[in-house]
């Protein structure tokens, strides 16, 4: 190092008037940041921590549900596809799913429940001679998206994904 060069070996603050200058800010014009540079070894281990983090041993309980109407249908569409073998691996860099497509009854029953979903958030769209409705608006592609469509002579179609992680990979 040259003689110019000083190494500060602690990140202590120093008072104002120690008569050192150069770290961390030296100068009016940069005075603003000293705030930042006492507080980024804080950001930094809040950055480096989990979002979750256990205070015990792992609960193992049964997860308590609740009526829900809607379930009856997926339930429905699954059961077609899972009997008809109309389900197969759905995958994008960090996502791995399995997509279950029903057609029919199963189909239609599911695609006029969405009526009133897809109207409220504007997620029915006419698209390749179909109408698509979704359960979420669609903002890129169909991936992971549970949605039915129709071509209007009663070829009712849904695609339900299901997220199952890396033990799908083959």
């Amino acid at each position: 190092m040259g003689a110019n060069v000083r190494v500060r070996k602690s990140f202590r603050p120093r008072a104002a008037d120690d008569g050192v200058t150069g770290w961390p800010a030296e100068g009016p014009e940069m005075r603003h940041l000293k705030p930042l540079a006492l507080l980024l070894p804080a950001l930094l281990a809040a950055c480096a921590s989990t979002p979750y983090a256990p205070t015990g041993p792992a609960d193992f309980s049964p997860i308590a549900t609740t009526p829900a109407p809607h379930a009856r249908l997926y339930a429905d569409c699954i059961g077609q596809a899972a009997t008809a073998g109309t389900y197969g691996r759905a995958h994008d860099a960090d996502t791995e799913m399995v997509q279950f497509t029903c057609t029919g009854a199963p189909a239609r029953a599911f695609y006029d429940a969405l009526a009133a979903r897809s109207a409220e958030v504007g997620s029915e769209v006419v698209a390749n001679g179909r109408t698509f409705r979704s359960t979420n608006r669609i903002i890129a592609n169909l991936f992971g998206a549970d949605h039915c469509s129709t071509g209007g002579a009663g070829d009712y179609r849904c695609s339900l994904s299901f997220n199952a992680g890396e033990f799908l990979k083959p």
